[in-house]
């Protein structure tokens, strides 16, 4: 990822994604084609200005530390067996150990050597900013769809590279090198087939060869100790979204796609860093019901129970989110809303929210 310029502006060199084809190849194998054989680059590379450190060092402030959670209740356990376990009869959802499963990835997300730090890039960072890593995190979206990769692929991406930046300072040619070694090892644990090196060297536009990439993987692998399995956003996601429609005979799909949407909105964004990834679920359950229905509650005692959280312990992340999807911060990142205006995932991107919510939405819900 190469740049220069002067003291107050950088020119960040990425490749963009602009063939607009992709939706008419949807059907195409997922397999990708062989490292030997010509492939459609993503696009031409790009110079992009974006602003210095010092722009985010002034004016932003110190990220809280989001680490705390409330448990759930016991009493809830068997309300949750009912609506997973009663009505499911899908196996993957686990239904009679999905209690157990959920906690054990509770217990997961608060362990320190699983968590980045929130404020990385202002105490270990010298030469990156919040702004290159959206750049970077806009185009790894591209570089997912583009290589039909899974979605857990790309959040687990996102997870090595804050985890990585949290504890080496890295020189801001080399953070494209970073995201596509870290895309290579979350493929390698997701995905069935994952690219090949030389695909993401390709990626790049032969920026990197492969020894650079085989180099970095394995810096990036010392680095997280080879802990590479954590739970994501994705991960909470799942359950969350399942708990909000129990008593609907069938799937809302503009509900799932939206609450993808948002998610993935949220890995732009340097400041979701501070928070859990359960939080981001739940504030992303929260807003996209509020999207959907904005003038009834958007939060219940049954997803309060599910979730361990209130309604105000996740005002913060939620009004966060809700800035994202209203463009207020990073519009000029469009992977992500290019990708859900698409009919395959019911154009959940055109979907607008009121500019303000509530304050009583935000109220705790009654016992």
């Amino acid at each position: 990822m190469g740049g220069g310029g002067g003291e107050n502006e950088i020119s960040v060199r990425l490749t963009r994604a602009a063939s607009r084809k992709r939706a008419a190849t949807c059907t195409a194998s997922t397999q990708p084609p062989p490292a030997n054989k010509k492939r459609v680059v993503l696009g031409e590379l790009t110079n992009i200005v974006v602003s210095t450190r010092s722009d985010f060092g002034g004016t932003q402030k110190k990220p809280k530390n989001r680490l705390k959670r409330k448990e759930p209740e016991k009493k809830v356990e068997e309300e949750e067996e009912r609506s997973d376990g009663g009505k499911s009869s899908d196996p993957q959802m686990c239904a009679p150990y999905a209690s157990d499963i959920y906690n054990y990835l509770h217990s997961m997300e608060i362990e320190s050597k699983r968590r980045p730090m929130p404020d990385y890039i202002e105490k270990v960072q010298r030469d990156i900013t919040a702004t290159m890593r959206g750049v970077l995190v806009d185009w790894l979206v591209e570089v997912a769809e583009e290589y039909k990769l899974v979605p857990d692929t790309l959040y687990m991406t996102v997870s090595y590279i804050d985890r990585y930046l949290s504890s080496n300072a890295l020189n801001r040619q080399k953070l494209q090198l970073l995201g596509v070694s870290c895309m290579l090892i979350a493929s390698k644990y997701e995905e069935i087939s994952p690219p090949h090196v030389e695909d993401f060297c390709f990626i790049t536009d032969n920026t990197y060869n492969k020894e650079e990439v085989v180099k970095m993987e394995t810096d990036i692998l010392k680095v997280l100790d080879f802990e590479i399995g954590c739970p994501t956003t994705k991960s909470f996601l799942r359950r969350f979204t399942r708990s909000t429609q129990e008593n609907c005979k069938s799937p809302n799909l503009q509900m799932e796609f939206l609450g993808y949407y948002l998610a993935e909105l949220s890995l732009l964004d340097y400041s979701c860093v501070q928070f859990l990834p359960s939080m981001i679920a739940a504030s992303v359950i929260f807003l996209t019901r509020f999207t959907i229905q904005p003038k009834l509650h958007p939060w219940n005692l049954i997803l309060q129970q599910c979730s361990g959280y209130k309604p105000s312990d996740i005002k913060d992340c939620v009004l966060i989110i809700h800035e994202i999807q209203s463009c207020k911060k990073l519009g000029s990142l469009v992977a992500v809303r290019d990708k859900y205006k698409h009919h395959k995932f019911k154009c959940v991107a055109t979907l607008a929210s009121p500019s303000e919510i509530p304050t009583a939405y935000f109220e705790d819900v009654e016992v």
